[in-house]
């Protein structure tokens, strides 16, 4: 303080020698400065508003625009529950929109995508509120495992939509387009415009041919535009949205049940999965999501709550690799689960084996510490085989007839054919000696034996009654 002061002293000392006496120091006096276009501060509350103000794209005015306005005017109630789901999602996609610097328009692409539904998958197995197919989802780095499928996840979902259609616009230069070749692929576009060319005919959106669902992609956004621009002129009530984060991201560093996830946060459940949608299982593991999103208030809550279960078990379920193949009951003996239920919560299909390295949901046990590991929450994948039922049955040996003919005969191996008849792997058998096989369900329900199987029936009446008539020989 005392060295501040004397520094002080100084430079006052200093100025009144610069200075003569005649000329000292006057007071300022204010004046009045006008500003150079400064940019409005004033903010809206109305995040609809929002939206309208960061309109960029150039209007589409065309027939089909108007067959869509009334369309979606004639369903009030499909366009209020639209837009009622779509408040979780659209500040967070209007953020990202004005942070790349792209219309804001492109923040109702959604409505025609999914209707704002995260869980929507298409016909073409597209799937999540922005409709991404399993190869464009990889392409633009969306997870897709037995665990979660990011095309469902909103933060990751959006960042690769918006990647994708700047990469639209960038090639085609043209946001109308764009979102053509967002919907019906860029190499479909850039053969449309090409061909367009050398007939000498408009290369613009209206001007090409495309499938119908193409041609009425951008009336679709158009008139959705016109609706939220003006909802008082198409008789439609948007709910009230406002201008500020509907959610925010918590980080999770153990594996966590959803349903104690939700809990925590005391939010419901389906409130929950809404802002998570890209979870495929019943539990969360944290080295493959090690975040979620939670409604803005809820945080907070939640990482209180957790903090008070820092000692206690968070996952019932944990991951368990098949060490071979498997049938689902024998593996469900393993895991201590019914069939039925390691079915259900893995999805396995009836009449398939599971393969090895396959990775399953399964109980965890109350003493298991350890969490799953990134290698598998990030990769885990389930493999299947057709499950091929075995049914045994008894034939008569011929003439000649070992162990590896009848092997041989019946699409096994020697080895198979000795244990189950308990000879030796070169043991050979009797003429008539009745032989223990296991075949396919399927060929045991047809006729049984064959020609080469049974020796040849001494009279015809032998032969029809035992089906062992040669076949004709065939042409040749």
């Amino acid at each position: 303080m005392f060295a501040a002061g004397l520094c002080l002293a100084t430079l006052i000392q200093a100025q009144a020698q610069t200075y003569p006496p005649g000329d000292a120091l006057q007071p300022l006096t204010t004046q009045e400065h006008t500003s150079q276009s400064v940019a409005p501060l004033a903010t809206t509350t109305d995040l609809w508003e929002r939206i309208r103000r960061g309109y960029a794209m150039p209007d589409l005015d065309s027939p089909l625009v108007r067959d869509r306005e009334n369309w979606y005017t004639a369903r009030p109630d499909y366009i209020f529950r639209m837009t009622e789901r779509s408040r979780k999602y659209l500040f967070h996609i209007v953020e990202e929109l004005e942070l790349r610097n792209m219309p804001t328009e492109l923040a109702l692409l959604p409505f025609v995508e999914s209707a704002f539904n995260p869980q929507a998958v298409s016909s073409a197995k597209a799937a999540g509120m922005w409709q991404f197919m399993p190869a464009t989802g990889k392409t633009f780095e969306l997870k897709q495992n037995v665990f979660r499928d990011d095309r469902r996840d909103v933060l990751a979902s959006t960042r690769a939509a918006l990647d994708y259609l700047q990469k639209l616009y960038g090639m085609f230069g043209d946001w109308h387009l764009a979102l053509a070749a967002y919907n019906w692929g860029e190499g479909s576009v850039g053969r449309a415009i090409a061909k367009n060319e050398r007939l000498m005919l408009g290369t613009g959106y209206t001007s090409l041919t495309m499938p119908m669902e193409t041609q009425f992609y951008v009336p679709k956004l158009q008139a959705i535009k016109n609706i939220v621009a003006r909802p008082q002129d198409f008789g439609s009530q948007l709910p009230k949205i406002e201008n500020h984060p509907y959610f925010q991201t918590v980080s999770i560093r153990r594996d966590i049940d959803v349903t104690m996830a939700a809990k925590l946060a005391e939010v419901p459940l389906d409130d929950f999965k809404a802002l998570n949608p890209s979870l495929n299982k019943p539990v969360i593991l944290a080295a493959g999501t090690p975040q979620i999103l939670l409604p803005w208030d809820s945080a907070d809550v939640f990482m209180q709550n957790l903090d008070r279960f820092a000692g206690s078990r968070l996952a019932t379920w944990t991951v368990w690799v098949a060490p071979g193949t498997l049938r689902v009951a024998d593996a469900a003996k393993q895991v201590g689960m019914t069939e039925a239920q390691l079915r259900e919560i893995n999805n396995v299909p009836k009449g398939m084996l599971i393969k090895p390295g396959s990775t399953l949901l399964v109980p965890r046990p109350a003493h298991a510490q350890v969490e799953v590991t990134s290698a598998l929450a990030d990769k885990g994948e389930v493999s299947f085989s057709p499950e091929i039922v075995q049914v045994r049955k008894m034939v008569k040996a011929v003439k000649g007839d070992t162990v590896a003919t009848i092997a041989r005969r019946y699409s096994t191996s020697p080895t198979n054919v000795a244990q189950w008849n308990k000879v030796a792997g070169n043991a050979g058998f009797k003429t008539g000696q009745s032989v223990v096989v296991y075949v396919p369900m399927n060929a045991a329900k047809a006729k049984t034996g064959s020609a080469q199987a049974r020796p040849k029936a001494s009279n015809p009446s032998v032969a029809r009654k035992t089906g062992t008539d040669r076949p004709k020989k065939a042409k040749t």
